[in-house]
């Protein structure tokens, strides 16, 4: 249908869409395609424009913002998907960075510079979305691929596979025999919007509102693709400089640990490839060894219906052991919270005995019960001693900065750590992903404290916090904090997720077992709750 339209247009010397009057005239028969005839139709109706409007939001997106940038044209842009293959910003800088650009039919040399300079602004103009979210939109598909015949491998790529706070580029890549039956079932998903593209080896669709692309490389080449589409650009371009050094190729490798063999490094973690020190770490044979959810042993801060979460003490516990979880804390908000129910004194009071009966039913989990106090303006905690003895552990939040400085909010802080009744600090920024920033402290003073105290400080693996992020708490460990992993859950089906949205945060920070007070047995929790109490 492309070929006779374009055929018919160059024999009419049609310019524009009104000179599409005669060839849609109704009294005029028209001999050709019926479906040629009804989008002539549609042109002329609408106008050429819409038509173009609506062919470029079909685009995957990194090409729409390409062509959106003025670095090329539409000409241009299909001759680079035809010579390469091209369907992202990640595989346009490959074929920059090895010179493969500038053999494509139409790119001069003024072409590449204008795309070389174009490319850092365009991945900085697209829209993330959250971490969680994408994960969400992620996750049943990697699932569905790895459980399909005929597949070795599939895996999330780019920013969500590093576990960015927010993420860029929604790419998953799989190894496959046939990937013709997967595509076809992919393009037919009950969940997705539509089809933006489709090849042989490619799909792309809108996953509620969010574009997904699912890539089949050949088998031979699938580690390359993967390698080179997780690592930001920093990193995959620090490596293809260290290749030319070596004289090796990175393309044509069966899996990843392949690249990095070729290399003489050991295999990075896919959340370390950020182009800063990991390379030089490698290389020096310093990499960490990551805190994984393997060796997660317990919770410490989740919610229950006696407070804001959604679930029962029963439920959480029942989804804690499920998880194999060898001990959990309850710690529901203290009064002053802005959460929708609070715990009181005498809830706090009926919330032991239920979690006592909890012990009876579940005698080889220890369950602490807890509480998440609020910091008050004043520095004083939400409940008083009295109350606070009573709990097994006690995390402060400073959820409410009530208009107070960097230096006063620091202030409220301290006082926290310095009581002896406190165990942990829970996401300290109290940042709100994507909304809100979150406190911009001394943390250098303030890990002094927490050290000087033995007060444990947070990685808050829920999607609104992610609290420590990465940066952070590698600041953290390096000073010497010890830190949790937490889900700050508040529905039992999501304890898991949350948990593995916690740890994939520490895995960015470079945290490892040691440095992670819920990798120990339940004994020597206690043990280190004991001894700031005794303090």
């Amino acid at each position: 249908m492309l070929r006779e339209g374009v055929a018919l247009v160059r024999a009419r010397g049609i310019q524009s869409d009104l000179d599409l009057g005669p060839l849609v005239d109704p009294g005029v028969a028209f001999t050709g395609d019926p479906l040629l005839h009804q989008r002539l139709q549609h042109m002329y109706d609408a106008g050429a424009w819409v038509l173009m409007e609506s062919a470029l939001a079909d685009l995957p997106a990194d090409l729409r913002w390409l062509f959106e940038s003025g670095a090329v044209t539409l000409p241009q842009l299909a001759a680079m998907y035809r010579a390469l293959g091209a369907t992202s910003a990640a595989d346009i800088g490959a074929a920059l960075e090895d010179g493969r650009l500038r053999d494509v039919p139409g790119v001069d040399e003024q072409t590449e510079k204008a795309i070389a300079t174009a490319l850092p602004a365009l991945r900085a103009a697209i829209p993330r979305i959250p971490l969680g979210r994408a994960i969400g939109i992620a996750d049943p598909i990697v699932a569905m691929l790895r459980g399909a015949p005929g597949v070795e491998w599939a895996m999330p790529a780019g920013s969500l596979r590093r576990g960015q706070d927010t993420v860029g580029d929604l790419e998953i890549v799989a190894s496959a025999a046939d990937p013709a039956p997967l595509i076809e079932t992919l393009s037919h998903h009950p969940d997705a919007g539509r089809v933006l593209h489709r090849s042989a080896r490619r799909i792309y669709l809108l996953f509620d509102r969010a574009q997904l692309g699912v890539r089949f490389p050949e088998r031979t080449d699938a580690g390359s693709a993967l390698w080179r589409l997780t690592g930001s650009v920093a990193h995959v371009t620090a490596l293809a400089r260290l290749a030319r050094q070596k004289g090796v190729e990175l393309e044509h490798a069966a899996s990843e640990e392949e690249v990095f063999e070729r290399l003489g490094l050991p295999f990075i973690p896919a959340e370390i490839r950020e182009g800063a020190d990991e390379i030089a770490a490698a290389r020096e044979d310093r990499l960490p060894m990551l805190v994984s959810r393997a060796h997660i042993r317990g919770d410490l801060h989740m919610h229950t219906s006696w407070s804001d979460g959604r679930d029962t003490i029963e439920a959480m516990v029942e989804a804690c052991h499920g998880l194999g979880y060898e001990y959990l804390a309850i710690t529901d908000h203290s009064p002053h919270a802005a959460a929708s129910r609070t715990l009181t004194v005498d809830g706090a009071r009926q919330q032991a005995d239920e979690i006592a009966a909890m012990r009876e039913r579940f005698p080889s989990m220890a369950i602490f019960h807890g509480c998440e106090v609020d910091i008050l303006a004043d520095g004083r905690l939400d409940f008083p001693d009295r109350v606070l003895e009573t709990f097994d552990l006690v995390l402060a939040s400073l959820h409410d900065a009530a208009g107070h400085d960097a230096a006063r909010l620091a202030q409220r802080y301290e006082a926290a750590m310095r009581h002896p009744l406190v165990t942990l600090i829970t996401h300290p920024t109290n940042r709100m992903l994507p909304y809100r920033k979150g406190y911009d402290l001394d943390w250098d003073t303030l890990f002094a404290t927490a050290i000087d105290t033995g007060t444990f400080v947070e990685i808050d693996g829920a999607p609104g916090h992610l609290d420590m992020d990465g940066a952070l708490a590698r600041r953290a460990i390096a000073a010497g904090v010890t830190v949790t992993i937490d889900s700050d859950c508040h529905r039992a089906e999501m304890l898991g997720r949350q948990m593995e949205l916690g740890v994939t945060t520490a895995r960015r920070g470079w945290v490892e077992p040691k440095h992670v007070v819920n990798t120990r047995p339940a004994a020597e929790v206690r043990a280190l709750i004991r001894s700031k109490r005794r303090k």
